[in-house]
């Protein structure tokens, strides 16, 4: 009997000790420090211009070693 009681009640045990631990954080532990208001803002990330694409062969042109070398 006693080997349904314990896998059954495994979900409880878990729920009850995420709980209990989410409720320790919230009341013992000390609260994280505010960041000061006078914290200078970041700067906007500003992506670097994209390099320039290589140019394209037209469709017509015969593959030669000369466009593969491109």
């Amino acid at each position: 009997m006693y080997v349904l009681i314990v896998p059954a009640s495994v979900p409880f045990v878990l729920l009850a000790t995420v709980m209990g631990l989410s409720w320790w954080e919230d009341r013992i532990l000390p609260a994280a420090p505010a960041e000061p208001v006078d914290h200078p803002a970041k700067a906007p990330f500003v992506p670097a211009a994209p390099a320039p694409l290589a140019e394209l062969s037209r469709v017509d042109t015969a593959l030669t070693t000369e466009v593969a070398g491109r």
